[in-house]
């Protein structure tokens, strides 16, 4: 079959990761950009297809490191409106326990949708909700990921420390710890793709401190090694969480990443606001990531991600919107703007 070449040619303004002097526009072959033409410069090859970007600005696609696809739909849910963290998921557990697969398919359809309207080209999701009846959610999300053309990395999320063991989610949201491996191995071997070209990958991501046990904490890290995955959970998010740590485990967050062998560069963290300096500086010698939420952040008064100072240390650091619960939106360019005057807020308007 012959290539297929396209020429975006002459844009406004044309942005890459290495450069933004590309007046002529750029070349795709199949997929890939082949070529970066100077102004005046005409394509090496014949293109099958022209498009005049003479109006517009080309942008490399925008990269979403953490979302809740079927928290779409809640959105703008009153009762929710106005709570913190921990009583706004004690709230939405049992409205959550009733996903089913059709919901779900609608809920990720709308949620991909949006982050493609707002530039967004690959997306992280991390789903943990498996009632009766939803057991197969990750590849209901594959099958929305590839009717839409996306890149995804869906994380096969748990949740296996109920309430009446001590945590958060009420005992029909949380699963068996053997029941969650063998769904993510059985995920890893159907779907991971790896190397040039992947356009669904699957990671490990047990949901946050006060949902899933110290076991699966450090069963998942053990699997993720062997099956050579990545791993995401929430770390950090509110001060409640921290003091949940301190009560039950005797450790401060990112001491109990450490103890369940989460503390590395095969780690992204959903929010990561509550660290001390001390702990900034472990995160970023370990390479571990770090997924800021502004928006979500604002909405449930959370705090302020130190983005800087992470950096600084030299934790990678990526943006999120988070799910639409606590955002009302899955708008990757807004995001962005939210990131900046956020962080002006703590940084100042010169930074």
């Amino acid at each position: 079959m012959a290539a297929t070449r396209i020429w975006i040619k002459n844009p406004l303004a044309l942005f890459t990761a290495t450069t933004s002097t590309a007046a002529g526009g750029l070349v795709i072959e199949d997929g890939v950009i082949v070529q970066l033409l100077a102004a005046g410069e005409a394509p090496a090859a014949p293109c099958g297809q022209v498009f005049d970007a003479r109006e517009h600005v080309v942008l490399p696609g925008l990269i979403n490191t953490h979302h809740h696809f079927y928290q779409t739909l809640t959105r703008a849910w009153a009762p929710v409106v106005n709570q913190p963290l921990f009583p706004w998921l004690k709230t939405l557990y049992p409205v959550w326990a009733r996903l089913t697969p059709e919901k779900l398919a609608v809920a990720s359809s709308v949620a991909l949708t949006e982050l493609l309207l707002s530039g967004c080209t690959t997306a992280a999701d991390h789903h943990y909700l498996f009632p009766d009846g939803l057991e197969e959610a990750i590849d209901v999300q594959v099958e929305a990921v590839r009717a839409l053309g996306m890149r995804a990395v869906l994380t096969r999320g748990s949740m296996s420390l109920g309430e009446k063991d001590g945590g958060l989610p009420p005992q029909q949201t949380v699963q068996q710890g053997q029941v969650i491996l063998d769904d993510s191995l059985r995920l890893i071997r159907r779907y991971h793709e790896r190397g040039d070209g992947a356009r669904v990958q699957i990671a490990l991501a047990p949901c946050s401190p006060f949902s899933v046990t110290t076991e699966i904490m450090s069963a998942s890290a053990a699997l993720a090694e062997a099956e050579d995955v990545r791993l995401h959970t929430h770390l950090a998010e509110t001060l409640d969480e921290e003091d949940f740590c301190l009560q039950r485990f005797g450790l401060r967050t990112v001491d109990y990443l450490d103890s369940v062998g989460w503390l590395g560069p095969r780690t992204w963290l959903a929010h990561g606001i509550h660290f001390n300096p001390d702990e900034i500086a472990r995160l970023g010698a370990a390479g571990t990531g770090i997924c800021h939420c502004p928006s979500s952040n604002m909405r449930l008064a959370s705090g302020i991600c130190p983005t800087l100072e992470l950096e600084a240390a030299g934790a990678p650091i990526g943006l999120g919107v988070d799910g639409s619960a606590s955002n009302d939106a899955s708008n990757m360019i807004l995001e962005a703007k939210q990131a900046l005057y956020l962080q002006r807020l703590r940084y100042g308007a010169e930074r």
